[in-house]
């Protein structure tokens, strides 16, 4: 018998005495193991014990964890896990894209481990939904898509919460903003500054949201709107939301738009966006103009220039038509920070910029870069770089009818240079 037929035989038997996962424990796995191995001939047995104690450990993850996946999720050097089909399975490790040893032992195997990741959110996947995004209890994302789409046989992307990242304390240490940057960007958030964090996927936009919404003050009230749960937020009086996706008749759905509408009735404090991803972005606009401070959103560009084209675009899919002059005015009043993500070639991830949304002139929005993070060369693949500053926010005395201290000298290179 090959392992895997033993592994069915073994799943079988537990079957027969365990109704449900809480029932198990990986001696009761372990005794049942045993006695089948006791049932089957030796001539038909061709492994040995060390073999046996690996079927247990494998069975054990597949029916208390997450199968072949529990090592790689168990280690934190570990950012994201792609898995292509049943017999390639990619992780991202200190930036870089590694073939990893890990294997599933056929589709059957892989959708097994899918069915149980999707089993308490809600969710599904199936010929009629054939991709679907969701998150674990960990708060890692998972994205999957599945045959006929996926043609090498279902494809899982997770992306995995690293509780190592917590304060703006992380990310200077990780090289992903200096310290000039981190104090700007910390009384932004305590002086309600509204921002819009922009990248590509990957590039760290959701995670600087949660590092930095860890200063909003614990009286705010503050609303979370989500497709896919992934913001983890520390204060006690959050309120998350999230959208619903049609059932298997294709009713039922509730989209971002739907539920920003009803959080404007919720009197937030703050409305955190995940992702702006079509027609919500009018109701996020009018709500950026109607008094709401210091709300956050996310959103999928390449520069800040792109993510004001893209902010325009998704504004006309509300169908209001309204001439682009009128959406450009409001992005320019209501927008004060557009904050853009980069992974860059080494792998590692860097601000690369913290742009101020200025006046409209000339019918276009005029952008204030406030940092930028310069590459000066790249070697042994390793890039060097160094932040820059570069001009005072215009919404800089904000600052100070907030009662928010913050030093005016850190918008001067000199600054930098006299800290080096």
């Amino acid at each position: 018998m090959e392992i895997k037929d033993i592994k069915k035989v073994i799943r079988q038997e537990i079957s027969r005495y365990a109704s449900s996962q809480n029932a198990l424990t990986r001696g009761f796995i372990k005794d049942k193991a045993q006695l089948v191995y006791k049932s089957i001939p030796e001539h038909e047995l061709h492994i040995d014990s060390a073999a046996k104690e690996k079927i247990i450990e494998a069975l054990s993850d597949d029916l208390l964890g997450w199968g072949p996946l529990q090592t790689l999720m168990g280690d934190q050097e570990i950012t994201e896990i792609m898995i292509n089909g049943p017999f390639e399975i990619y992780i991202e490790k200190g930036g870089r894209k590694i073939l990893s040893d890990i294997r599933f032992d056929d589709e059957a195997h892989l959708r097994y481990i899918v069915e149980k990741m999707l089993r308490d959110t809600g969710r599904r996947v199936d010929e009629s939904s054939p991709f679907v995004d969701f998150s674990l209890p960990d708060g890692s994302r998972v994205n999957v898509i599945i045959p006929p789409l996926a043609i090498e046989g279902a494809t899982v992307t997770i992306r995995k919460f690293l509780r190592s990242i917590e304060k703006i304390d992380d990310l200077i240490q990780l090289g992903a903003v200096d310290d000039r940057m981190a104090e700007f960007l910390v009384a932004c958030i305590r002086a309600k500054v509204n921002i819009l964090f922009s990248g590509a996927t990957g590039s760290g936009k959701t995670t600087t949201l949660e590092v930095l919404s860890s200063y909003i003050d614990e009286r705010e009230r503050i609303i979370t709107i989500e497709d896919t749960l992934e913001l983890n937020l520390m204060q006690n009086h959050v309120v998350r939301l999230l959208t619903k996706p049609s059932n298997i008749e294709g009713k039922g759905e509730i989209t971002l738009r739907d539920i920003f509408r009803n959080t404007l009735r919720m009197r937030p404090t703050r409305i955190i966006l995940g992702e702006i991803r079509g027609e919500e972005a009018m109701d996020y606009l009018q709500a950026l103009n109607s008094g709401h401070r210091g709300s956050l959103a996310v959103l999928h560009a390449s520069t800040p220039t792109d993510a004001i084209t893209r902010l325009e675009t998704m504004a006309l899919y509300a169908g209001l038509n309204l001439p682009t002059w009128a959406i450009r005015k409001q992005i320019s009043l209501g927008l004060d920070l557009i904050v853009q993500h980069e992974q860059l070639g080494d792998g590692t991830r860097k601000l690369t910029y913290i742009t101020e949304v200025g006046e409209v002139g000339d019918n276009e929005i005029m952008l204030h870069d406030i940092f930028r993070f310069e590459i000066d060369d790249v070697e042994e693949n390793k890039v060097k770089g160094r932040f820059q500053a570069l001009e005072r926010p215009s919404f800089y005395p904000v600052f100070k009818k907030k009662g928010i201290k913050l030093r005016e000298d850190i918008f001067k290179e000199e600054f930098h240079r006299d800290k080096e």
